[in-house]
């Protein structure tokens, strides 16, 4: 079984980065081996894990055609690092690029080494998000309970959708969970209700509250549950990641 999921949301500041370092965490905790791959020029992933700059950076990989080299940082994780640099690579990227250009032309050799290769995106809808949506087998999105933000899954629903009838037939949005829940307000229901309206049965049960633990976490280079194991935010992703394996007898390969 593995499965390739790129998180993604367009909309900055929805907790894309904390939900794949604390996503990819807690799947390690339950013995399955995972790969995080940071494809964000903000290398907030990368900073997250205290990684220093490194060759191995898909930097590197995309501009002096060196294989993915993946960073070891506990048990059961691996993470291949970015840097500000990535951001100059859209400009060398191409959909219409020779396979082993590409981002799944890089990941293939990869794929039998884990159970779980998980992409961070950019918050946009460039070439990089492109390429990585072409190489996954799932899209999973964050979203913040705000209008704002809702307004945008139907450009994400229109572009996977085009990915899917053009490049790579397998990708599906497999889900969609609600970051910064606070159930006291009318407005973070009633997004909630709208979310479920696009996506109905993919919205996760779990919602991830608002938690202060979450933000202090990446300061120290830990993930939450490291961090504080009893916070709500190690519950909430505890949850979020049983949802995810009990997706494995649909999306596994």
């Amino acid at each position: 079984m593995n499965r390739v999921i790129s998180i993604s949301n367009h909309k900055g500041g929805v907790g894309k980065t904390t939900s794949v370092v604390n996503i990819g965490a807690g799947l390690a905790i339950q013995g399955r081996k995972v790969l995080l791959i940071d494809l964000d020029p903000q290398a907030n992933l990368t900073i997250s894990f205290g990684i220093p700059e490194s060759e191995n950076s898909i930097f590197n990989t995309f501009t002096k055609g060196k294989e993915l080299e993946p960073v070891n940082i506990k048990e059961n994780i691996d993470v291949i690092p970015a840097s500000s640099d990535l951001a100059a690579v859209e400009i060398k990227l191409s959909l219409e690029t020779n396979q082993n250009n590409n981002i799944s032309g890089l990941i293939d050799p990869l794929r039998s080494k884990y159970d779980y290769i998980i992409i961070d995106c950019p918050p946009s809808l460039g070439l990089l998000t492109l390429n990585a949506f072409a190489a996954s087998d799932e899209v999973i999105i964050p979203i913040q309970p705000h209008f704002l933000a809702v307004k945008g899954l139907a450009k994400i629903i229109e572009v996977v959708n085009k990915i899917k009838s053009t490049i790579n037939r397998k990708v599906e949005i497999s889900g969609v969970f609600v970051t910064m829940f606070d159930k006291r307000r009318i407005l973070h229901k009633d997004v909630l209700d709208t979310i479920i309206m696009y996506f109905d049965d993919r919205v996760f049960k779990t919602k991830v509250r608002s938690n202060i633990a979450l933000a202090e976490a990446p300061v120290l280079g830990k993930d939450i549950f490291e961090y504080d194991q009893s916070s709500n935010g190690a519950f909430d992703y505890g949850r979020i990641v049983l949802e995810v394996i009990d997706m494995e007898a649909e999306f596994g390969n």
